[in-house]
């Protein structure tokens, strides 16, 4: 016999076990229809199920339609049911289109089930329930778990990465622990925090970061008001659903997966040696009319290293990076009958990271069950539990961005600067060592719990009539501790030491109750769900310091001298509650119409100004089920034209907890009677009418399957958000700084394309899916201004969201008579000298003078393109997979921190100047190398040459599996085994002249370098 297609070994495993136990569930139907099969006429019917090539379907359901009377198929896909003549067998099997036969008397029957290579019958988790994803009038894009399986990630955010149009997901830093992505879904839609709501198994846990890739089901991403609408008031930026995995009837079946990972970072900067650095050093100091700081016997002495300690050539890399290591394991066990179904699973995930002193380690647990108390209530429970600590090395002094002080020193610090002296003294800078730091283990420890239950009930009330009612409960504790260790230098002291530490505790309990009815009436179909939820979110922090430790070892509290301790506390809260509801009606399957609407009520708002109303309509037609249209059945399986309209709300656009409350600074000092008093006093100025900011959006698509293996999913969407909340700048006389208001307008709009492609030849599996979008953002009103700027930002109407703003660069002049007449005809505003070798900067107003007006964007951090694919091939037991993702017309501005200049001891350049301009290099592509900041083509002066081109193309992950034979593992009591190759961010194909990845974010680019991970693992099922 054949070996089965890996795309339904992971369903053999489940229904293996359904097989084993068919007593349990045979017998437990057979009692149930005992009148049944009492009937005159009843008599056994044997079969046996098989796909397209002839093999048999392990655990394919039989079921007696209208009856509980069913079997599921043996290991070699034969079944035996009782029935009648007038009995209609109901035969269905996950990833194959159902069938419904007629007995008509047959005493046995051969059943040819066909692959549902479209997935029509794919139910998908929309808000409060599911849909078939035929029927959907939205646009949600879905994510399933095998596209998670075996990847060596740390953080669902990451993984999502690539997978669904219009998702973009900048992972910026493999950082242990804090290693997430950031999301955008449709573009930036505001000038605030942006990030979509993302619920676990329907609510907000604040986990997707944490929560073990094992134990996740299903992801939906509803991108439009059509689909997210119910979510009201949270809802402008997208929602993500992630439902994690319950059990199922049948025998226990046990999954354990374990794999080990070995990581370096995706791209350093590659740093200039101590000689090449003395050397343009040197010459950039003799440009400037200095003397030059190093001899030629020096220089000689850096490159042949005679002299190491003196003259060394020291890596600050190569001592600060070390190979990282992942460990990730989880076991499960799931099952069930018919009363009672569970799955409970554990996880353990370990991390070494790529710097040394930063690490992770977590625990996780979960628990999901389900239980029939009669015909007319269940209930369910969720239980989950994860236990998460991670480090990272930190500097001996404070600095705002603690993680960033040893990336920003390592990236700084001259090569010729001794890690150590011959008498084991650090060398340092007055900023110190870096390597130091990590000697002595210096490190902030994050250690957080986060625990979230569920308890839910259902009530039949009537034939399509339920109630629900669900409790929630979420809490998560943080604590971190920053204990910062005195240490000295040959030159140069740290200290004393110090200790901060903070605890952060918040919870947010929720009920929600629910009515939904489900009616057909003859050709007319009915779904109606009402709601009501009531939600709380209780926050609050307490902070304490103390310095002047006995030694670096004793770093509880107490043993800080209580003359300088510190503390700080506080507190806050929020409120929301909601009605809800939707009505799902179709006519045949054909006509399709959705309408949901949500009011919801926050407690961050002024009471006159806390209600939100939230509509949203959509209509979908699937015209390839007209008449007309029955000459296309034998090519076209699917075609659906969709629209949709709707508002949705943002009421988390700023972090504050009260933008409308007028609060007083208590401490503050006022003169009285000729004496100073303390009081307090109003420092801000706040208006009561801030309220939503408030999205509208409108799309249309269709949905189409043809040819049997193809699919094709189009959308167009206009996204508008208005009610901006700003800040309105006051003149100096007005007494308080700029307050918020309602006054900022943005708008996106674009298109995203999916299509797929899946097929079998043979013993072949072959599928490619891909995935395209583009966005475009566009600010429509700032206020009343045109455009606001912030350094190398700026915000203008008609542009897209915080471009980035400087002079065009226009090649480099080729002599200093040429940089002199440019001077002298076009002037100069940037206040340093123009010389051979400087960017020449364009006149971009055409007015015949250089001025600050010239200044335009230059580039965009946002991607205008996203794509993405996977490309599966699988033969016999072997498969194969990779995924791959990219992005274009977006740019970074890296500043002098990421490209290093000519300052001496306290800066390391790229080896990229070795591409700069001189009179021996004519044809550098890079301006010249110039003293410290003196230069006029410094990334200081900000202008389009610093300003990168960051399109980029990477192998996201690939994936290489082998299914051991089941004559092997059978005898050992396995039921599935499963080895594979999984390597992460293998390849990225850009066009950078810095070895840096195209993802860091902008600026100084002192983040925790991304990964690349090749990953070994095993998993098996019992």
């Amino acid at each position: 016999m054949r070996k089965r297609n890996f795309l339904f070994l992971s369903k053999i495993a489940f229904a293996t076990a359904a097989c084993l136990s068919i007593p349990t569930i045979g017998f437990a139907a057979q009692r149930n229809d005992l009148n049944v099969t009492q009937q005159q006429g009843t008599y056994n019917l044997t079969g046996k199920v098989v796909d397209q090539n002839g093999e048999p379907i392990i655990g394919a359901n039989i079921l007696v339609k209208g009856t509980t009377n069913g079997t599921v198929t043996d290991f070699d896909g034969n079944f035996t049911i009782q029935v009648t003549n007038k009995s209609v067998l109901e035969i269905s099997y996950i990833g194959y289109l159902s069938q419904d036969i007629q007995v008509d008397g047959k005493r046995t029957l051969s059943v040819t089930l066909k692959e549902d290579t479209q997935a029509l019958s794919e139910v998908v988790v929309v808000g409060y329930g599911t849909q078939a994803k035929v029927n959907l009038t939205g646009s949600v894009a879905s994510v399933g778990e095998k596209e998670l399986n075996a990847r060596p990630i740390t953080s669902v955010s990451a993984g999502i990465q690539g997978l669904a149009p219009g998702v973009s997901a900048l992972t910026a830093s493999g950082k242990p622990g804090a290693d997430g992505a950031s999301f955008q879904i449709r573009g930036k839609g505001t000038l605030n925090n942006s990030d979509p709501y993302i619920l676990v198994d329907g609510i907000e846990t604040g986990t997707i970061d944490q929560i073990d890739p094992n134990d996740i089901e299903s992801i939906s991403i509803l991108k439009d008001a059509a689909s997210a609408a119910i979510y009201g008031s949270k809802a402008a930026n997208g929602v993500i659903l992630i439902t994690t995995k319950r059990g199922k009837d049948g025998k226990p079946v046990v999954n354990f997966n374990a794999s080990v990972g070995f990581q370096s970072p995706t791209a350093l900067i590659e740093k200039m040696s101590s000689g090449d650095y003395a050397t343009m050093y040197n010459q950039a100091l003799i440009n400037a009319g200095k003397s030059p700081r190093f001899t030629d016997e020096e220089i000689t002495k850096f490159k042949n290293q005679s002299d190491p300690y003196n003259y060394p050539n020291t890596d600050w890399y190569d001592l600060a990076f070390q190979s990282g290591l992942l460990e990730k394991y989880n076991a499960n066990i799931s099952g069930g009958a018919e009363n009672v179904k569970y799955m409970v699973s554990g996880g353990y995930l370990k991390q070494k990271g790529i710097m040394r002193n930063s690490d992770r380690e977590q625990f996780n647990m979960r628990s999901n069950t389900d239980i029939k108390l009669s015909e007319k209530f269940n209930i369910r429970t969720s239980l989950s539990f994860i236990h998460n600590n991670h480090s990272e090395p930190i500097p001996s002094y404070g600095v705002g961005d603690l993680a960033g002080g040893i990336f920003h020193q390592l990236s700084r610090i001259a090569p010729w600067i001794p890690y150590k002296y011959e008498d084991g003294s650090y060398g340092s800078i007055g900023d110190g060592n870096p390597v130091a730091w990590l000697d002595i283990n210096e490190r902030i420890r994050y250690h957080s719990q986060n625990f979230s239950g569920i308890l839910a009930g259902d009530w039949n009330i009537l034939p399509g009539l339920k109630f629900t009612a669900q409790f929630a409960y979420v809490s998560n504790t943080n604590d971190v501790k920053r204990f910062m260790k005195e240490i000295s230098y040959r030159v140069g002291y740290h200290g004393p030491n110090q200790l901060y530490e903070y605890t952060t505790l918040w919870n947010r309990p929720s009920f929600d109750a629910l009515i939904n009815y489900e009616k057909s009436f003859g050709n007319h179909n009915l779904k109606v769900l009402l709601g009501y939820k009531a939600e709380k979110y209780n926050w609050k922090q307490l902070t304490g310091t103390r310095n002047t430790f006995p030694n670096n070892e004793m770093t509880d509290m107490d043993a800080g001298a209580a003359s300088t301790q510190t503390n700080s506390g506080y507190s806050r809260e929020l409120a929301l509650m909601s009605y809800f509801g939707r009505i799902n009606y179709d006519y045949k399957g054909k006509y399709l119409f959705e309408a949901n609407l949500r009011a919801d009520a926050s407690s961050r708002f002024s009471k006159d100004n806390r209600w939100g109303y939230f509509p949203s309509f959509s209509a979908g037609w699937r015209i390839s089920e007209e008449p007309f249209m029955a000459s296309t059945k034998n090519w076209l399986q699917s075609l659906k034209f969709r629209a949709s309209w709707g508002q949705l709300g943002n009421q988390d656009a700023l972090s504050e907890y009260y933008p409308w409350l007028v609060t007083y600074a208590i401490g503050k000092n006022y003169p009285f009677d000729g004496t100073v008093n303390t009081g307090i006093t109003k420092t801000s100025h706040r208006l009561s009418s801030i309220s939503w900011e408030t999205s509208t959006n409108y799309g249309v698509g269709f949905d189409m399957s043809f040819l049997d293996h193809f699919n094709l999913t189009v959308d167009y969407y206009v996204r508008t958000t208005k009610d901006i909340i700003m800040e309105v700048p006051v003149p100096t006389t007005f007494g308080f700084g700029a307050y918020n208001d309602n006054i900022g307008k943005v708008r996106n709009s674009g298109l995203e394309i999916t299509a797929g492609w899946k097929q079998k030849f043979g013993d072949w599996n072959l599928g490619i899916d891909a995935n395209f979008a583009y966005n475009k953002n566009e600010i429509l009103d700032l206020g009343g201004v045109d455009e606001i700027i912030d350094d190398y930002f700026i915000n203008r109407v008609g542009q897209p969201y915080h471009s980035y703003y400087g002079y065009v660069a226009d090649g480099l002049f080729q002599s200093q008579e040429e940089a002199d007449a440019y001077t002298a005809q076009y002037g100069n505003p940037v206040g340093r000298k123009f010389m051979a070798g400087d960017i020449r900067f364009k006149d971009v107003n055409g007015d015949g003078k250089l001025t600050a007006s010239d200044r335009d964007i230059i580039g965009s951090r946002f991607p205008k393109f996203t794509f993405g694919g996977k490309l599966s091939a699988a033969w016999k037991d072997i498969d194969l997979s990779i995924l791959f993702q990219g992005v274009n017309h977006v740019s970074r501005y890296f500043t002098e921190a990421v490209t290093g200049d000519f300052t001496g001891d306290t800066s390391h350049p790229a080896t990229a100047w070795k591409h700069a301009w001189s009179e021996n290099n004519k044809n550098g592509t890079w301006p010249r190398a110039a003293e410290g900041k003196t230069s006029a083509s410094h990334p200081g002066i900000r202008s389009s040459f610093w300003c990168v081109n960051t399109n980029y193309l990477r192998i996201k992950n690939i994936q290489l599996g082998y299914n051991l034979p089941k004559s092997f593992i059978n005898k050992l009591g396995i039921t599935r085994a499963r080895i594979f190759y999984s390597g992460e961010n293998i390849l990225t194909f850009d066009n950078l002249d810095l070895n840096i990845d195209p993802e860091t974010p902008d600026g100084d680019g002192y983040v925790y370098p991304n990964l690349k991970t090749h990953s070994f693992g095993i998993n098996l099922t019992f």
